[in-house]
């Protein structure tokens, strides 16, 4: 059976946009893309590691323990084998408290992959590949992340292209998320409903020759 971690933030843990529910697991993107793979004959389950606010390299000031780079070769080596491991992070990077840019977030991601790369994983267990997906532009922050995301749909701009520079010097996969969805259009930061099934089928249809090989 392979194994796919999915390290990310409250775009792939759920939330309900203007609320703080979650969406079930089959209506989540890692849920419908498990889903779809399962239903194509590919052996595998999704390893959810996904926590609201993580950033790439920067700490959150008011809640602790944001900083996604930070424990990262433990999760790779508590869940190892792993076939694959799905890096979508970076919104977050643009929050008010920050003054980060495209560039700045993609070298975050740079760093991360250097982190699962050296994880210490046992003799013998692969090294997995990674998968590199940009989050969708930030639109102008709406109600409850209105003072949270200010500013940050002009400082995200072009991350898509940053981050795939990133991952392509790395040799990582990429997907822009931006390809298939959009930022909800009530808080104009995370996903509706609809947008986590587009992603999760895309996604199943990105990942599933790299599982089979």
């Amino acid at each position: 059976m392979k194994q796919v971690l999915v390290y990310s933030d409250s775009l792939s843990w759920g939330i309900i946009p203007d609320t703080r529910r979650r969406l079930p697991f089959d209506q989540r993107w890692p849920g419908v893309m498990e889903g779809d793979l399962i239903a194509a004959g590919v052996s595998m389950r999704v390893v959810e590691d996904c926590l609201n606010g993580r950033r790439t390299v920067w700490e959150d000031p008011f809640k602790p323990g944001r900083k996604g780079i930070e424990g990262i070769e433990q999760r790779i080596e508590v869940n190892s084998p792993l076939s694959l491991v799905i890096l979508m992070l970076g919104t977050n990077d643009f929050q008010s408290i920050h003054s980060n840019n495209a560039w700045h977030s993609a070298q975050g991601i740079g760093a991360i992959i250097g982190a699962i790369r050296g994880a210490p994983i046992e003799p013998g267990m692969p090294e997995p590949r990674v998968l590199v997906v940009a989050p969708p532009p930030i639109q102008e922050a709406r109600r409850a992340m209105a003072e949270k995301f200010a500013g940050a749909n002009r400082r995200c701009a072009g991350v898509a292209g940053a981050y795939e520079r990133v991952a392509s010097e790395l040799g990582c996969a990429f997907f822009d998320a931006a390809s298939v969805v959009t930022s909800s259009p009530i808080d104009g930061v995370h996903l509706d409903a609809d947008q986590h099934g587009h992603l999760g089928h895309a996604i199943a249809s990105e990942i599933g020759p790299l599982l089979m090989d």
